[in-house]
């Protein structure tokens, strides 16, 4: 761990950086693989995400950013399955990232313990570079365009079948929501996840989900068989979107980040970026304050307006919200208590990201925000 440098944490703090910023020292590997570094100079910017490492340095022909994972996150397969689909929906028309490619031809290469990917700095402004993740979005007209992006995006998706991402941790599935009995689901998974059997070993975990979370699945994998796998974005925030003025508008000028990109659903996908843009996760504290229900009812007519829904559909969308964690906070337990060794970390994402989203549903504010939705219907 680099105590120097400091990202955003769990609580909205500043805390030391899970992984070290990137180096000139690999900048300097980097430029001897990737021609579009030549003449690299210093790094101008580190992010201050911290799941990840990344960087802007100027090359040549342009800035470039740079990426680093640690390689228990990714290998260079697990992240070339994100390329290829940025690469369908840019060959579909959508504005994504240009994903860089080395002198073979490769879009991700390993170093060591490390799977780094470039990509081109892309068009647009980034409005929320500086804004904590979780933070809601409150310019409706924003959200109102984030929404019609996203049923672009779905839209240019629907002819893309790749199969299941080959990894759990940090990768947002539906499996546990679509699946008939989630606990014996989660139970055939833990074969394959090691750290996440090792952690939920110590918990009284069955009860919590019982108690908490299985009651807002019931029913549910029944009415998403109708719903077709598709593959999504599954981290539609604000700030993973550059943006331009094009008149008195915001429009969106490129999509960012697929890091969590798995085959999902639609509704899935728009209700994840419900719960990213209209609740403030952080504050929660200030009671109704904290819920945006013109946010998320601004998403959803945006995202009507180029793929419209059915009522069934709207009403099971309000349904999927209290759940569409389910799966994602499970890979970051998995994620803190296997790659980087924090216990604290995984305990806040299972107590506070599963459980206690799932709780605050049940609150005033959480069932004024579903009662919106399916008022939306």
């Amino acid at each position: 761990m680099n105590t120097d440098h400091r990202v955003q944490g769990l609580d909205n703090d500043e805390v030391p950086a899970d992984w070290p910023a990137i180096s000139e020292r690999e900048v300097a590997w980097l430029r001897g693989r990737f021609p579009q570094l030549e003449g690299a100079g210093a790094t101008l910017w580190h992010s201050p995400r911290p799941m990840s490492a990344a960087a802007i340095v100027e090359g040549a022909a342009g800035q470039v950013f740079i990426k680093r994972h640690h390689h228990d996150v990714r290998n260079a397969a697990s992240l070339a399955e994100e390329h290829r689909f940025i690469a369908h929906l840019a060959g579909a028309g959508v504005p994504v990232v240009d994903v860089l490619r080395d002198r073979d031809g490769a879009t991700a290469v390993e170093h060591g313990d490390w799977t780094y990917e470039l990509h081109a700095v892309a068009d647009g402004q980034d409005l929320y570079r500086d804004i904590p993740s979780w933070t809601p979005l409150a310019e409706h007209d924003q959200a109102w365009e984030a929404g019609r992006m996203l049923a672009t995006l779905h839209l240019a998706s629907a002819s893309y079948g790749a199969p299941q991402r080959s990894t759990h941790v940090l990768v947002a599935r539906d499996d546990l929501i679509r699946a008939t009995d989630p606990i014996a689901r989660l139970e055939r998974d833990f074969g394959e996840r090691p750290a996440l059997a090792d952690y939920l070993s110590r918990k009284p975990w069955r009860d919590g989900l019982r108690q908490t979370v299985l009651p807002w699945h019931a029913g549910l994998h029944q009415r998403l068989q109708a719903e077709p796998r598709l593959w999504a974005h599954n981290d539609w925030h604000v700030s993973n979107l550059l943006w331009r003025r094009e008149g008195d508008a915001m429009r969106v000028a490129t999509v960012l980040d697929f890091g969590l990109a798995s085959p999902t659903s639609a509704l899935f996908d728009l209700a994840t970026a419900i719960e990213r843009n209209a609740v403030a996760w952080l504050e929660l504290e200030h009671g109704m304050q904290a819920v945006h229900v013109d946010t998320a009812l601004a998403l959803l007519d945006g995202y009507r307006q180029v793929r419209p829904l059915s009522t069934a559909q709207v009403h099971l969308l309000a349904d999927l919200l209290p759940v569409v964690h389910f799966d994602f906070a499970l890979s970051e337990v998995e994620y803190f208590h296997g790659a980087t060794g924090s216990t604290a970390n995984a305990d806040v994402a299972w107590h506070t990201f599963l459980l206690g989203h799932a709780e605050w549903f049940g609150t005033r504010a959480g069932q004024a925000l579903l009662a919106a939705l399916h008022a939306a219907a």
